[in-house]
């Protein structure tokens, strides 16, 4: 299956599922090109973007994972077409 590259947006409103966010990004980790974290504590929200090059399945496992995570908000971006 063809790899695609695209980005993740992931929203954690408590850090105490943070860690486990973090477990699940390892297990991705060969997938994740770049990854930036902002912390934003007046706010109580905890933001992290990915870009990522991996297969639609894998993606979509990633994001799904993520998406069942109590206090957590995931939305991802496909690049179209081929990504050569």
């Amino acid at each position: 299956m063809e790899k695609r590259i695209g980005t993740i947006s992931i929203v954690i409103y408590d850090k105490a599922v943070a860690s486990t966010v973090n477990s699940l990004l390892s297990e991705y980790s060969d997938s994740i090109l770049a990854r930036q974290g902002l912390p934003l504590l007046d706010k109580g929200l905890h933001i992290i973007t990915l870009v990522i090059e991996s297969t639609s399945n894998e993606i979509n496992a990633l994001t799904g994972k993520l998406g069942r995570l109590e206090n957590v908000e995931v939305k991802s971006i496909l690049a179209k077409g081929n990504n050569r």
